[in-house]
Formats: structure tokens, C-alpha cells, sequence
């Protein structure tokens, strides 16, 4: 490709175009695991819509592999790509609360913490992550859950419009009644048929929450354990709690007595009536006595940053996850084999999906696992990259030991790259209508770095 052609691209930005002779090439080209080492020929910094237009064409123009970074959260990476051009939209934060209609307008550069600071203003917020530099983007695009999930559904449940840039430049608005079939398919479909541009959400009241972390010694688990996988479920949609196994950090957050300590535990979000929730606890109580406790009413921005500064940017990180219908004994089993974590960031959660995401029907949305419980995740995690083969074994390891006790699927955002065959399991009855769709808006494939739905005839 010749100067005079990259030089014309650049200056049809408003943002900037970064290339590897840039000084700051490296910092820009960093995402949150550090274990990814893409280096693109191009980033685009976009800062509007009209630079994300002129990106995608730029690409398909020159035939070369496009990535979409956002919040740049990926686990496998997938906002880079080697030799190729970057559509970055990290530049592109803006947004609008509207407090009558509780709704909110979110740019894709935005993170789940500026939304957080936006809506809680209002006493308002959506359902998002637990982790607030998570970008808004891909979190939304894999189908998304957090702490409210269990009142108010997953965060494609919340979603009622969006802007897409498609593969041939072209911007057109999804909702329910405008292009329906590719409002139904960024509902979970990840970054397959277009750059979002624009993201519009429903609100609800929500502005303190009684939260915080239970830890019980980790060899309390088993009795732990099969007491949640049977209370949970039954318990009011305004209890959300998400089990844990994990090393107690060295933080001032915790006592310096329980530093190091092998735990598991609860992480709790009550949006229920405060008065009740001592009697709630007591039940957690009441199974094995608590190593440590720290709950009590904080702003919910309080809680979705909590994880912030134990999972800073820039750490190595390894993931594999499932969907887990029923958590029988032999599963409880093989939880209790690998409880040791393999350094001290690493942990598995068990996030509930029941409550509301139940409510609706597993082929209204490209999110198909509705009868699923909980969205397993085992993470790998260290800062220091020669602990990579230890905690990736480890991981591996788990997820092999309960994938046979799983409903056979993933969330799209707890993989790594593992191929088509996990791609479209986790699709299921939903993969061909995804194709189809995918045929429609991107016939030639051009979005597939990505958890790639690859076009149907």
C-alpha cells in the first residue's frame, strides 16, 4: 500500500490513524489481558461515526483482516489482530441519561463505570458486569450479566436499540421494529454483523444496594456449596449472590490475619427491602461459620468498581467457562478437587442466570441458553507471565474435569479461541438463524475476527 493512500485515509479522520512507527503504538495497542501480543498495521481512532464509515471501507477496500476494539476486554484478544486494521472506538464516550423515559444513549467507547456514573445520578442503572472498565460493547454483544440479573434480566434484555455500521458502510438503527431480524441478532451474536455505533438501554430504579464479600474457609465448600445450588434458585429475585473459590488478596480491603487464605464464598447484591436481608445472611451463616464478612448498604457504582483495583489492566489472563443447568454432587466434587487456586488472582465464579433471564423464551433473542442456572467461569490470572503454563493447566484442567456436568455450551464472552464446534454449541437451535442473518448483512464475512457465525446460503 502506498503513502500517498494510508496519507489520504488518515486525514479523512477525525481521530487518528496510528501506525507501528508511532511513539505510542505500544501503549495504544494494549488491552486488558496482557497475555495477548497483536501488533495491526492500522488503528483507527475513531471519533465519530463518520470516521467508523471511512474505517470499514478503508478495510474492505484493501482486503485486510478488520478487528473492533472497544473496551478492549476480550479474553482472547479479539479487539487486535496482527497485520491488520484496528477499528478502535475507545475514543467515542459519549452519552445521554433520559430520566423520564429511564433510558439511557451509550457511545461503544464508553465503560460500564461511565455509564455507572451517569445513571446513578438519577437513581437509575442497567444490568452490566461486575468489573466497571469493562467496555459496554462487547459485554452487550455477548448477551451480558451482572448483579441485577436475576431481577431484571441480561443485559440484551435491556437493550432497545441500537446503530450499526454494516460491512458496506451503510448505518442503520435495529430495534424491535426497525430490522428486527438484526435487532434479534446482536442480542447475544457478539460483533458478527456490524460496528454498534450507538446503544440505547432501559433503566431502572436502582441506586443503593446491600452488598459486599462471605468468605467460609475452602474446606467448607462442599456443605457451601450444596446449600446455594439449592437455596438460590429459590430465593427472591432481589438476592443475587455468586459463589467463589479464591486466595484472600493482600488489600488493605481485608484483614491482614486472612491475607493468603484459601476461600470460597459469596459476593453479594440485595436490591430488596433492607430490613430483611439480616435474616437472608443468617441462612449463609447459619451453614459454616464465616471466615470474614463485609456487607452493607453501598451506592451500586460502589459494587460494580469493587473488583477494579484486584483485576487492574495488564495482568495475564487464561478463561474457559460453561452454562451449568443443575450442579450435582459429582460436580460439587471435582469443584472441591481444584479449590486450590494456582496464584493468587485466579478464581471461579458461579454467576446466577435464573430470576428474569428465565422470562424470556430461548429463541427470542440470539441468547440461547434460557433453562441455563449459572455461567461458570474459571480464570487463570497473575501479573507475572511465568505463571502462564501453571494457571492455564489449571484452568484447563477444571474446566475439563466439569464440562461433562455442564449444559455442553458458554457464554460467548468466557472463551478463549476454542474453534466452531463451541461456537455453535453455544448457539444451539439459534446457530442457522444467526448464519442466515450473518448472510444478509455480511455476506462476505467480513467482521470474523471475532467468535465467528460464519455466513449461511
Amino acid at each position: 500500500m502506498d503513502k500517498t493512500t494510508i496519507q489520504r485515509f488518515a486525514e479523512s479522520l477525525r481521530g487518528r490513524l496510528v501506525q507501528p512507527q508511532d511513539s505510542d503504538y505500544d501503549e495504544v495497542r494494549a488491552i486488558y489481558n496482557a497475555m495477548i501480543d497483536k501488533r495491526p498495521r492500522f488503528i483507527a481512532q475513531c471519533a465519530n461515526v463518520a470516521d467508523v464509515i471511512a474505517a470499514v471501507k478503508f478495510g474492505r477496500e484493501h482486503d485486510l483482516d478488520t478487528a473492533i476494539r472497544s473496551g478492549g476486554h476480550n479474553g482472547p484478544g479479539l479487539a487486535l489482530v496482527d497485520d491488520g486494521l484496528v477499528i478502535d472506538l475507545s475514543e467515542m464516550k459519549g452519552l445521554r441519561v433520559d430520566p423520564k423515559n429511564k433510558t439511557v444513549r451509550v457511545q461503544p467507547g464508553c465503560t460500564w463505570g461511565d455509564v455507572d456514573h451517569a445513571t446513578h445520578a438519577f437513581g437509575l442503572a442497567t444490568v452490566s458486569g461486575i468489573i466497571s472498565t469493562t467496555g459496554v460493547s462487547g459485554l452487550t454483544l455477548g448477551g451480558g450479566h451482572g448483579y441485577l440479573t436475576r431481577r431484571y434480566g441480561l443485559t440484551i434484555d435491556n437493550l432497545l436499540s441500537a446503530d450499526v455500521v454494516l460491512a458496506d458502510g451503510r448505518l442503520i438503527s435495529a430495534s424491535k421494529d426497525e430490522n428486527p431480524d438484526l435487532f434479534w441478532a446482536l442480542r447475544g451474536g457478539g460483533g458478527n454483523f456490524g460496528v454498534v455505533t450507538s446503544f440505547e438501554f432501559r433503566l431502572h430504579p436502582v441506586s443503593k444496594v446491600i452488598a459486599g464479600p462471605l468468605f467460609w474457609p475452602v474446606e467448607k465448600l462442599e456443605p457451601t456449596l450444596k446449600w446455594y445450588r439449592d437455596w438460590l434458585p429459590k430465593a427472591s429475585e432481589d438476592i443475587y449472590a455468586f459463589y467463589l473459590i479464591a486466595e484472600v488478596p493482600a488489600s488493605d480491603h481485608f484483614p491482614e490475619a486472612i491475607h493468603g487464605e484459601k476461600v470460597c464464598g459469596l459476593l453479594w447484591c440485595y436490591t430488596g427491602p433492607e430490613e430483611q436481608f439480616d435474616d437472608i445472611i443468617q441462612q449463609a451463616r447459619d451453614v459454616a461459620e464465616p471466615l470474614f464478612e463485609h456487607v452493607g448498604p453501598v451506592p451500586y457504582p460502589a459494587l460494580q468498581s469493587l473488583f477494579d483495583g484486584l483485576y487492574p489492566p495488564g495482568y495475564q489472563w487464561y478463561w474457559k467457562g460453561d452454562f451449568v443447568r443443575e450442579l450435582s454432587d459429582e460436580a460439587i466434587a471435582q469443584h472441591c478437587r481444584f479449590a486450590q487456586v494456582p496464584t493468587p488472582p485466579s478464581t471461579m465464579h458461579l454467576y446466577p442466570i435464573d430470576g428474569a433471564v428465565h422470562r424470556t423464551g430461548k429463541d427470542e433473542t440470539a441468547w440461547g441458553f434460557r433453562d441455563a442456572n449459572w455461567s461458570m467461569v474459571i480464570a487463570g490470572v497473575d501479573p507475572d507471565p511465568a505463571n502462564n503454563e501453571r494457571m492455564t493447566k489449571w484452568a484447563r484442567d477444571y474446566w475439563q474435569a466439569l464440562h461433562p456436568h455442564s449444559a455442553g455450551a458458554s457464554y460467548i464472552n468466557f472463551m478463549m479461541e476454542e474453534g466452531k464446534d463451541r461456537i455453535q454449541a453455544t448457539y444451539g437451535g439459534n446457530y442457522e438463524r444467526l448464519q442466515k442473518i450473518k448472510a444478509k448483512y455480511d455476506p462476505d464475512n467480513f467482521f470474523h475476527v471475532n467468535q465467528n457465525i460464519e455466513p449461511g446460503h
